[in-house]
């Protein structure tokens, strides 16, 4: 391919994602894999489409072939890393989350989804970690609070849990409500 035909291809799989076109994208995309099979920008973009239509197990071969070729990105890990949680497959997605931070330790979604992973691998000290990581770099992110507030909870630190709850009462009642309701803290 030349690189005026390289060219050609970028932009028109540009419009036809810009239009919606999301079948002929996949047959632009095939052009330019069977020209440079680690392309990680086609990989990256393929994988999202393979996502869109729930056809995860392709997602997850692009993506392994990007983060094996060293050229993926963060989102790249990220998005590795969500499927594998999606599948239970729980150390995958641990390790695909961690890469992702090691490349942009302020991706704060990568610190939420460590922090749900490490939850359901039992390791609470761990997510109580990465979910206060995430709560640092989002401190409005009601989700994060949440599950912290879970963690705590569970470790039956009720300090810890009426703290977050009073905190949410500021900016999130409705989260704070169904902590009270949940826990049996009630905060002032």
């Amino acid at each position: 391919m030349t690189q005026f035909e390289h060219y050609y291809y970028r932009v028109l799989l540009w419009c036809q994602l810009a239009a919606g076109f999301n079948l002929f994208a996949m047959q632009t995309l095939e052009k330019i894999l069977a020209n440079n099979a680690n392309d990680s920008h086609a990989l990256a973009t393929r994988a999202h489409l393979h996502v869109m239509n729930q056809k995860n197990d392709a997602a997850l071969l692009d993506y392994a072939t990007l983060t094996q070729s060293g050229k993926a990105t963060a989102a790249d890990w990220f998005n590795q890393g969500y499927l594998f949680e999606q599948r239970k497959e729980l150390e995958q997605a641990r390790t695909s989350f961690q890469q992702a931070l090691v490349i942009d330790e302020r991706l704060d979604r990568a610190w939420y989804g460590l922090g749900l992973v490490l939850i359901q691998l039992r390791r609470s000290e761990e997510a109580i970690e990465a979910l206060r990581k995430n709560t640092q770099l989002q401190p409005m992110s009601p989700h994060a609070w949440y599950q912290l507030a879970r963690v705590h909870m569970d470790r039956q630190e009720t300090e810890e849990t009426l703290k977050i709850i009073q905190y949410l009462k500021g900016f999130e009642p409705k989260v704070a409500a169904q902590l009270e309701r949940e826990t049996g803290i009630v905060a002032n």
